[in-house]
């Protein structure tokens, strides 16, 4: 087929690879249309055409193509879609959220309305509820952003005036200045059985009643972080959102908070207020935790403490607040962070460093790795927190990661694990370091030895530089034990021999 005959009918990636070829060598669309113009001023295309190429709208001539092929020094028919390379038509998000994306190429299929018939169906046949759909949007979206939302941090800042360790006081003060009455109950944790049939205890720390009142649970006398933490969200909500759609109840235990009061609780429907809602509730969470832990002096609070997770007590906040703000915070994008009440079940997840999930909470896995730090702390309670440096495969490419572990126990009376960690790999290539070529020495070491091994002296010293240059104490520590191999499930599992019918048994 000549090359003219082939461009209508192959040409559903050829607006990607521009665009992405485009922005590989870092050239806005005037760029492009500006050098086309240098080339054929007759036949290049004007910057308002190449955006519609580039958005599938229409399709460059043949001589405009050739254009264009001659700017990137490529041959036209490498722009048709014969074999499309997956770098070539996949955007480049750079290192901003860590999250690898998928080509929504042929664009005809990813139109909005498409995808508007085919996502509920696409939920019902996966039994992923609208719910848990809407927080996977809002957890992209987060590690999109690798959790900068300087808005919600000044709307923080304006209230708490950038305050550390706030008190009770503090914040019922703030509260009635909002107008709102605060008023105690008696609540007791009751049983209940979760999204993925897990028993399991939720107690209701605290409700709202429009038009202005706020319910406190009695025992959050005994967890002031908590009741700290209650009080944050809901002068969020008024904060942000003037009081509407106040989230009426919040809780602690295994179902998620704003689903405990919906009739429709596992429903597939994919109703748009659910969506809102989950979103309202995400800014308020994070509103909180400006609130609590504002952004500066909580930085210097970690920099004269190294990252230690102990710092919660001095910042007045519960671990999971700090650790979360750890995140936020650092200089250092590249960060993670799980809480996990077991196997099936992580209530909050944040993937700033892209690291695959160890184990799914839209549905149950059968062999998920028990060598993650965040399982082994969930079967072995420990008192202190703990480290531990792993070598876990991304795709093809073999990544560090160095994690702080920690046990809690929630008011309801649940086992929760705290896990934050950092990926190493861009931290040792920004100080010169082949973190590819250590990554596989460590893991060619661990799967030599049934899957751990300690850690040679010369991986060591550049680890121990890495921690210096950031400030984390807990990577000096995890150095200390041995690294592990983990894998993201077992059926992959890289240990020699496999463990994967050990995971897949447990």
């Amino acid at each position: 087929m000549s090359l003219s005959k082939s461009l209508v009918r192959q040409s559903h990636f050829l607006g990607t690879k521009i665009r992405n070829l485009r922005k590989r060598n870092h050239l806005t669309m005037e760029d492009l249309s500006a050098r086309c113009i240098r080339l054929n001023p007759e036949y290049a295309p004007s910057v308002s055409y190449l955006s519609m190429i580039e958005r599938g709208k229409r399709v460059p001539s043949v001589d405009m193509l050739e254009v264009i092929a001659e700017v990137f020094q490529k041959d036209p028919a490498w722009f048709l879609d014969d074999e499309p390379e997956q770098t070539d038509i996949t955007p480049d998000k750079g290192n901003r959220g860590g999250i690898s994306g998928m080509a929504l190429e042929p664009s005809f299929l990813f139109s909005n309305e498409i995808l508007q018939i085919a996502i509920p169906e696409m939920l019902s046949q996966t039994g992923i509820t609208g719910r848990q759909f809407a927080h996977l949007l809002i957890r992209a979206h987060q590690e999109k952003n690798q959790n900068h939302f300087p808005d919600l941090e000044r709307a923080a800042e304006e209230i708490g005036h950038k305050r550390l360790n706030l008190a009770v006081d503090d914040l019922t003060d703030v509260a009635k200045g909002l107008g709102i009455e605060i008023r105690w109950v008696s609540r007791t944790p009751q049983d209940v059985v979760d999204e993925l049939g897990v028993s399991a205890k939720q107690l209701v720390t605290s409700f709202f009643e429009p038009p202005s009142t706020i319910y406190l649970n009695e025992i959050l006398k005994e967890y002031p972080t908590r009741l700290k933490y209650d009080l944050a969200v809901y002068i969020g909500h008024c904060i942000l959102h003037s009081k509407e759609g106040l989230k009426s109840v919040l809780s602690v235990g295994h179902t998620n908070s704003w689903e405990s009061n919906e009739a429709n609780q596992g429903s597939s429907e994919l109703n748009s207020k659910d969506i809102l809602q989950a979103w309202r509730d995400f800014e308020s969470s994070f509103f909180a935790g400006a609130l609590l832990c504002p952004k500066v002096p909580f930085r210097q609070l970690l920099d004269r403490t190294g990252y230690e997770i102990q710092v919660h007590k001095k910042a007045g906040v519960s671990p999971s607040v700090a650790m979360r703000r750890m995140t936020v915070v650092s200089p250092y994008p590249h960060w993670h962070y799980f809480d996990a009440y077991g196997q099936n079940k992580l209530k909050a997840v944040y993937r700033g460093n892209g690291i695959p999930l160890p184990w799914g909470n839209m549905r149950k896995v059968n062999d998920p790795c028990q060598h993650w730090a965040v399982f082994r702390r969930l079967s072995e309670a420990q008192e202190r927190s703990s480290s531990q440096i792993s070598i876990l495969n991304v795709g093809d490419e073999p990544r560090i990661y160095c994690c702080e572990s920690i046990n809690m126990t929630d008011p309801a009376g649940n086992n929760r694990v705290l896990c934050a960690g950092i990926d190493l790999n861009p931290a040792i290539d920004a100080q010169g370091g082949d973190s590819r070529q250590i990554a596989e020495e460590l893991k060619s070491s661990c799967v030599s030895n049934g899957g751990s091994a300690d850690i040679p002296r010369h991986i060591k010293k550049e680890f121990t530089t890495i921690a210096k240059i950031l400030n984390i104490n807990w990577i000096e520590r995890g150095i200390e034990s041995s690294a592990r191999l983990i894998c993201s499930r077992g059926a992959v599992c890289p240990r020699k021999p496999s463990c994967y019918q050990d995971c897949q048994n447990t």
